[in-house]
């Protein structure tokens, strides 16, 4: 299924995909996630509930999964699922590489994950995604793009990329950092032959994190597939981490703070997909309510009023630690 298709389609929940950065490794950084997860986080676990979570989203008619080579063993959780289920074949699958998790498992590592933007790094996780999903990824994504990553300049990395979009597969990169509108500009300009290389954006947006929003509704003008990643800022949007204008909205329309938080991204007209990052599947039954979230005028300039300078944001994120 063409991800252009995808972000097209008339279906609600199509534009709400799933991602599993939270499911595929025992540690991460959202807030609350002590609760969320088994208390015994073994790798048949979070495979259980990775497909719990993955069997719910495809019946509520979520059509794109979002993964990552530094997730974990999330790809090869998604592997083994798409593997049981042969016939589905109108789903979407991304994943990223430039990151390599080094975690082991743990929760206390030093280091969960290392940066390399570097062509054998591309190389090296291709292979990589290429042996667990095959030709039913569809999306490869650059991770974590800043202003000085020397993928923008890296024209042998481009030419290999292009190789692989001449291939089929879709090229995209995220971003991350207090400088996303000046990373996902600097990748707008980067060209092949002439041509863009980039088809998708997959950036953070939140309502307090908002500074990539003019330079994400350039990318859609310039033909982008928009993918909103972090809409809950890991944790900080729901349920009693949730700030005041966001539990009144709750409150009023019944609704969890999760659904409102995510309606607010998905009134952007230049958003194309936005992520839920549900551990469980009732967070992710609560996610998909943001589709029938009736915002009006002023609670939404209540909640737009939240937005917190990037750097502040970036900083206080940095400093979330891994559970």
């Amino acid at each position: 299924m063409p991800f252009a298709r995808l972000t097209s389609a008339t279906t609600p929940a199509c534009h709400i995909g799933l991602g599993l950065a939270a499911v595929g490794r025992p540690g991460y950084i959202n807030l609350g996630r002590e609760q969320d997860l088994p208390q015994v986080r073994s790798a048949d676990a979070l495979r259980a509930r990775t497909h719990e979570l993955l069997d719910a989203a495809y019946a509520q008619g979520v059509r794109y999964i979002d993964v990552a080579r530094s997730y974990g063993r999330a790809e090869e959780f998604l592997a083994d699922w798409l593997r049981a289920r042969p016939g589905i074949d109108d789903l979407v699958v991304g994943s990223k590489w430039g990151y390599t998790y080094t975690a082991d498992w743990r929760t206390d590592a030093e280091r969960h994950e290392v940066k390399d933007h570097g062509l054998a790094t591309y190389e090296r996780q291709r292979a990589e995604s290429a042996a667990l999903l095959g030709d039913r990824l569809d999306l490869y994504q650059i991770h974590s793009v800043t202003p000085d990553s020397p993928a923008l300049a890296d024209k042998e990395l481009h030419a290999r990329l292009a190789e692989a979009a001449a291939e089929g597969l879709t090229i995209g990169f995220s971003t991350s950092g207090p400088a996303q509108a000046e990373a996902i500009r600097a990748a707008l300009a980067v060209t092949v032959g002439g041509e863009p290389l980039f088809r998708t954006v997959q950036s953070t947006y939140n309502v307090l994190e908002t500074s990539a929003a003019p330079a994400l509704a350039e990318a859609h003008d310039a033909g982008l597939a928009v993918i909103v990643k972090e809409g809950m800022a890991n944790g900080r949007l729901a349920g009693p981490h949730a700030p005041d204008p966001l539990k009144a909205v709750a409150a009023r329309t019944s609704l969890g703070c999760d659904a409102v938080a995510l309606a607010v991204i998905l009134r952007k007209p230049w958003a194309g997909v936005v992520l839920s990052g549900a551990a469980t599947v009732g967070q992710l039954a609560s996610n998909l309510h943001a589709a029938v979230v009736d915002l009006d005028e002023d609670e939404l300039a209540r909640l737009e009023a939240l937005a917190e300078d990037p750097h502040v944001y970036w900083e206080r994120r940095g400093r979330l630690p891994w559970h």
